[in-house]
């Protein structure tokens, strides 16, 4: 029983520290027709910057927008996006590579990220990728009059992901006494010894 508790226990921290992981992100609020600015900063200098790219999972190998030797690259950009996306710098002054999303609709609700290409030591062409998107932003598009304002400091996933691993440490306190009850009980039940004048001659 013990190693069933442990593996419950096990499970609801990972499932803990993945809730505060996930927390980091940043989150953006809009509604339908407004255009919202999701925020991306490269961390080197900009006249390094190659290629700009902002990509969302569940687009495959399309993307938001994809910035390219100071052009825009329509080829593998995903149909939704044309026409409605654009960086907040073309110039990308001090690494800014905000996204501005204008006439945001309900189908644009999702995760994002930013990658940057920063063209190597010798200047040649080929872009180097670093390895981790700089940015994830969940824009979350609600109907009017709903929306808390941008909670760009991921104020709002923090809260959520106190919340949840509060609850997930009490149903594993729970989970655990009741096990524990049940395997004193059983305890006891095996260890049972009849007084001497009730046990068979």
């Amino acid at each position: 029983m013990f190693p069933v508790t442990a593996s419950l226990c096990s499970t609801l921290l990972i499932l803990g520290v993945f809730v505060f992981v996930s927390a980091g992100q940043k989150i953006i609020t809009a509604e339908p027709g407004q255009n919202a600015t999701l925020p991306c900063r490269a961390p080197n200098n900009s006249s390094s910057i190659s290629v700009v790219e902002w990509s969302r999972a569940d687009l495959g190998d399309e993307y938001v927008l994809l910035y390219r030797d100071e052009l825009f690259d329509p080829e593998k950009q995903h149909p939704s996006f044309k026409n409605r996306v654009d960086l907040q710098d073309r110039q990308m002054k001090d690494g800014d590579v905000s996204l501005i999303l204008n006439n945001v609709m309900i189908n644009d609700n999702g995760t994002y990220e930013c990658q940057v290409f920063m063209r190597g030591a010798n200047m040649r062409k080929r872009a180097n990728l670093v390895n981790e998107p700089i940015s994830i932003i969940y824009l979350s598009v609600v109907p009017p009059g709903q929306t808390g304002g941008d909670t760009e400091d991921g104020s709002v996933g923090l809260i959520v992901g106190l919340s949840l691993s509060a609850v997930l440490l009490v149903v594993a306190a729970v989970v655990g006494f009741l096990i524990f009850r049940k395997h004193k009980q059983q305890q006891n039940q095996d260890s049972y010894q009849p007084p001497a004048e009730l046990q068979p001659l």
